[in-house]
């Protein structure tokens, strides 16, 4: 479930010809990241009971035209801890990002999320589209599943609102803030707000992250099935990420 602090900006390998003489970017970008995190939470939730987690991907961008594409990866615990298989989560995205006006950006897409050999009784697999506006440094995202979520029965058409911003403090400083909202369609007692404040931190060789994440979730609807430990607890998250 995507990049959950990875705020880095991310730096590129350029493998095409300019678009033209005036253009700063090229016609085509490739970057990839790698990333080690204390935990892995998606919307606030921890995938990986509350431990460490590796993570990485590669992204295409073709600049004249917006349009991206690309995947990520991490280790998971969630699909074995609620009965399936599988460790590790494959997210596969595409869409285009473009302007409004001078001010106003957009970035519509799809995601899928993919989980092997997760083996529950409703696949954890999921695919979302969403739709993204931009306003300087704050955001406003809607993600919409086409599918059951995340292996919640008859839970398609399920949303996720997420405002937030990403404030540059100093230079290579960026103050993160969000605020989300989960609902699970036909499964209530699943439906939550989580909230993020957290710093990243551009040190040239490598980006350090850190955040303090929490939610209002059930305690009991989201309790770890392999520790009872509650996977929306309040805590501190640290990354380390490389973009090349």
């Amino acid at each position: 479930m995507k990049k959950l602090i990875m705020a880095a900006a991310i730096s590129t390998v350029f493998f095409a010809g300019y678009a033209s003489a005036e253009d700063a970017k090229p016609e085509h970008e490739i970057s990839f990241n790698a990333a080690v995190t204390s935990d892995y939470r998606y919307r606030g939730i921890s995938q990986t009971r509350l431990q460490a987690a590796l993570q990485g991907g590669a992204d295409y961008t073709h600049n004249p035209s917006g349009f991206y594409a690309g995947t990520w990866a991490s280790t998971i615990k969630w699909t074995k801890d609620a009965g399936g298989g599988g460790d590790v989560e494959i997210d596969l995205y595409a869409g285009k990002r473009g302007e409004l006006s001078k001010d106003i950006s957009y970035d519509v897409g799809v995601l899928s999320y993919v989980y092997p050999s997760n083996g529950l009784a409703v696949s954890a697999n999921t695919t979302e589209i969403y739709g993204q506006l931009s306003y300087g440094p704050a955001y406003a995202k809607y993600s919409h599943s086409v599918t059951n979520l995340f292996g919640f029965a008859d839970s398609k058409n399920s949303g996720y609102l997420d405002l937030g911003a990403n404030v540059e403090m100093a230079t290579g400083l960026t103050l993160n803030l969000h605020a989300g909202h989960q609902q699970v369609k036909n499964n209530g007692a699943y439906s939550y707000t989580d909230w993020k404040l957290g710093l990243t931190k551009d040190f040239g060789i490598v980006t350090g992250a850190v955040a303090v994440i929490g939610t209002n979730a059930g305690e009991v609807a989201y309790a770890s099935p392999a520790n009872g430990k509650f996977l929306g607890k309040t805590a501190l998250v640290v990354m380390v990420s490389k973009t090349f």
